[in-house]
């Protein structure tokens, strides 16, 4: 297993939206909705890894013997009066490779890379609906609570969205 910052390299871009589209016709709760075209999603990467470049995020990606398996990003571009806060986005994880601790593993990295970028709060959201809450406190994010109804699946209806936060290095 490998994780490193991704670039904006073709084939990296081409990965990224494989595991977008993926996750989204799993169930995904990650802003887009089923069916996804591969276009979209590739769109979607291009913006990201574009930010990534200006230093805006970080986006993260787990390598099994050089498959792209997962990827997160830790978004960096806060408002003037929070440059002590980063955001979790983009949690994925192709489904063939789930079950390995690599969700895990990218978020002990990407909680590293905020401490590296002087963050000291780091906050992110999950569907109440197959969401990964219970990875979120495991690893010691605290729920501050539940927004009803905040967004469509993927394949329609509502779900809730559990907002957290996490101190770092204190």
């Amino acid at each position: 297993m490998d994780i490193r910052a991704l670039d904006i390299s073709l084939p990296i871009r081409e990965a990224l939206s494989e595991i977008l589209v993926e996750v989204v016709a799993g169930g995904g709760s990650v802003s887009f909705m089923h069916p996804l075209a591969i276009d979209a999603a590739a769109r979607f990467w291009n913006q990201s890894l574009a930010a990534a470049e200006r230093g805006e995020r970080i986006v993260l990606g787990l390598f099994e013997n050089e498959v792209l398996a997962g990827t997160v990003t830790v978004l960096l571009d806060c408002p003037p009066n929070q440059p002590h806060r980063a955001e979790i986005a983009k949690l994925m994880v192709r489904p063939s490779h789930r079950g390995r601790g690599y969700a895990r593993a990218l978020l002990i990295e990407a909680q590293a890379r905020a401490v590296a970028n002087d963050r000291t709060l780091l906050v992110l959201d999950t569907a109440t609906d197959g969401g990964a809450m219970g990875l979120y406190e495991s690893l010691g994010f605290v729920p501050a609570g539940i927004i009803p109804d905040y967004a469509l699946k993927p394949h329609g209806g509502f779900t809730g969205t559990m907002i957290y936060w996490k101190k770092l290095g204190v």
